[in-house]
C-alpha cells in the first residue's frame, strides 16, 4: 500500500475563526462607515472652487461665464473628445485646431502642459 506524505490542512481553530467577522457584517459595516463619510460636510479647497474669468480665446471653448478650474478642464477634454484632437499614436497629445492654437499657441501640446496654458487664461 503507498501512501502519501502529504497531510490534510488543519481545520482553522475557533480562535481565529471567532476573529473574523461574517461577510455580511463586515460589508453592513462598510456601507455604513461610507455612509457617514459622505455625510460629514467637506471644507473645499478655495483655489480649486472659485470662478475664475476666461480669457476670450478660452471662451471659445468652454464659454464666457466664470467657471471653477476643474470645470475648465472638464470642458476642454469634452471639446478635445468631441472634435477627436487627440494624437491617436501617442493619447498624451493634444493636436490643436484653430480654437485651441489660439489658447496654446501652438500645434500640439500634452495633457500635461494643457493646465499651465489653460491658468495663463484665467483671472
Amino acid at each position: 500500500m503507498v501512501t502519501s506524505s502529504k497531510k490534510a490542512p488543519a481545520a482553522p481553530s475557533k480562535s481565529t475563526a471567532a476573529k473574523a467577522p461574517p461577510p455580511a457584517k463586515a460589508a453592513a459595516t462598510k456601507k455604513a462607515a461610507a455612509k457617514a463619510v459622505v455625510e460629514e460636510p467637506k471644507a473645499a479647497n478655495s483655489a480649486f472652487t472659485k470662478p475664475l474669468q476666461p480669457s476670450p480665446e478660452l471662451a471659445a471653448v468652454v464659454g464666457s461665464e466664470p467657471l471653477p478650474r476643474t470645470e475648465v478642464v472638464k470642458k476642454m477634454w469634452e471639446y478635445i473628445k468631441k472634435h477627436n484632437l487627440q494624437n491617436e499614436a501617442n493619447k498624451r497629445e493634444i493636436l490643436a485646431d484653430a480654437k485651441l492654437s489660439a489658447v496654446f499657441g501652438k500645434d500640439k501640446v500634452t495633457m500635461f502642459e494643457m493646465n499651465k496654458f489653460l491658468a495663463q487664461h484665467l483671472k
